[in-house]
C-alpha cells in the first residue's frame, strides 16, 4: 500500500476496506495493538504522501478505512492520539467538497472522534 502506482495503492486500499467493512475482518484487524497499529501506521503514511500528491480516488478508499476502523471502541480510543493532521484540518477540503461520499465517511469518522465537522 506504501509503494507502487496509484492504482497498485488504489487496489491494495481498497482491499484492506473489504477486509475492515466485514465485522470479522475489522474484529481481526482491531483485536491486538500489534494488528491495529501496524494498519494505523500504513494508512497514516498514505494520508502523508496524498498530502503531497493527491488522489481523490485513493483518498476516498483511506477515509473509508478510517471510517470503519472507528466504529470499533478499541480502535477508536487510539484512533484520538493517532488520526492525521492532515485528516482534521483544510488540507483535502477541496477533495471533500468535491466527493459527498467521501465527506460523508469523512464526516462520520470525526463525529465518530468528537471533532468538529466544518
Amino acid at each position: 500500500m506504501e509503494q507502487g502506482t496509484e492504482l497498485s495503492k488504489t487496489v491494495a486500499t481498497f482491499i484492506l476496506q473489504k477486509i475492515l467493512l466485514d465485522d470479522v475482518g475489522l474484529s481481526y484487524v482491531c483485536q491486538t495493538y500489534e494488528r491495529f497499529s501496524h494498519v494505523a501506521m500504513v494508512l497514516g503514511k498514505m494520508v502523508l504522501q496524498l498530502a503531497k500528491d493527491p488522489s481523490p480516488r485513493l483518498l476516498k478508499h483511506v477515509i473509508r478505512c478510517y471510517s470503519r476502523l472507528s466504529d470499533n471502541n478499541r480502535a477508536l480510543q487510539a484512533l484520538n492520539q493517532c488520526l492525521p493532521d492532515q485528516l482534521k484540518d483544510n488540507t483535502f477540503k477541496q477533495y471533500l467538497e468535491e466527493d459527498k461520499s467521501t465527506k460523508n465517511y469523512w464526516r462520520t469518522l470525526m463525529k465518530n472522534l468528537n471533532l468538529p465537522t466544518e
